[in-house]
């Protein structure tokens, strides 16, 4: 007899369940491991650059017991994953505050960007699939896939850079840096500035924070957009030969009936699969992208750790990018088999 939880359907055993979160946890542990030793073989002493002029040997060595550097590699991994297991993840050495407290600030920034990149994405995406499938073998298509192609081969931080010279210093349409304006007072009491504003009311401000993220979410967006579009199209391109379809038309449905009702329905889990595997990457790519338009996000803040030798932050962003990692596969496993039937029953 196979136990089953309601979370998770009819169909998807508590087994999986289990296997899946112990798969999580292993994967986060090898995560912990790896870039807390990489972190202390790369070249760079974070005290050295601490230090003020002057110091003495035992001041530096008195600094480096308090950050506790001066035990072994293994004992300081010890004493951090225990700090982690305590909702602890030490001290900035660069900004002297709780690690914690400064993720917790700049990751809604972060969230809310890639979600905003991922929704032009896959909305821009389905565009360029639909349009190039109804108008096969035209030279619609045939500039649908060569924009689609330029989309895909510019990486983003390339589409970021053009942004920043066309429409930010040669025709100054849209602000290249920041969150928001200085000037404007959010009234806010979360950094989650879009769902908080829209929640209260505060429409003018949340204007404003689009404007701020509608370059970098298009440069983050362009790639990925190309990506979803591409498998969408192909799989859309397979759809369409299958007897239900010539069923649908020959019981006298429209084309753009059958377009969205049967053949994107039935092409949107290789979709979405592909999507949430590229979110992920879409989640790393905004360190490049946020650096640009000096976004306050986790990926600008990544890049500020990585100059300071910032141990502990680094630790901390990286432990943080995983989890989002994990969370994303694991959610995208779930819907995935929830919309596909074969997957249910495996």
């Amino acid at each position: 007899m196979t136990f089953t939880s309601p979370l998770a359907g009819p169909h998807m055993p508590i087994t999986l369940i289990a296997s899946r979160c112990l798969s999580a946890l292993l994967t986060m542990l090898g995560v912990m491991v790896v870039v807390f030793v990489l972190v202390r073989v790369v070249p760079g002493d974070p005290i050295a650059m601490m230090i003020a002029p002057g110091a003495t040997d035992a001041d530096i060595a008195a600094l480096r017991a308090h950050y506790g550097l001066d035990l072994s590699i293994w004992q300081q991994f010890w004493v951090w994953f225990r700090q982690v297991l305590g909702g602890n993840l030490g001290t900035s050495i660069s900004m002297k505050q709780n690690v914690l407290t400064i993720i917790s600030e700049r990751l809604p920034a972060t969230l809310e960007l890639a979600a905003f990149a991922l929704t032009m994405a896959v909305v821009w995406g389905t565009f360029i699939a639909l349009l190039s499938t109804a108008w096969r073998g035209t030279w619609v298509e045939r500039v649908v896939d060569n924009f689609n192609g330029i989309m895909l081969a510019v990486p983003d931080f390339i589409w970021g850079l053009t942004f920043v010279l066309l429409l930010g210093v040669l025709v100054p349409l849209l602000p290249i840096s920041g969150r928001s304006d200085p000037s404007m007072d959010s009234g806010l009491s979360t950094q989650f500035f879009i769902l908080e504003g829209l929640l209260r009311g505060k429409l003018p401000f949340v204007w404003d924070v689009l404007k701020h993220m509608l370059l970098p979410a298009c440069a983050m967006a362009f790639p990925l957009a190309a990506v979803i579009g591409r498998v969408l199209k192909n799989t859309m391109m397979d759809v369409m030969v299958q007897d239900y379809i010539l069923l649908a038309r020959i019981k006298g449905l429209s084309g753009l009936r059958i377009l969205l009702q049967e053949a994107l329905r039935n092409a949107a889990v290789p979709a979405l699969a592909l999507t949430g595997v590229q979110f992920t990457f879409l989640i790393g790519g905004t360190v490049i992208t946020e650096r640009i338009f000096s976004y306050p996000g986790i990926g600008n803040l990544a890049i500020d750790a990585v100059i300071n030798r910032d141990l502990p932050l680094i630790q901390g962003l990286v432990l943080t990018f995983g989890i989002i990692f994990i969370i994303v596969n694991m959610g995208v496993d779930a819907l995935t088999a929830w919309l596909n039937p074969r997957l249910r029953h495996a």
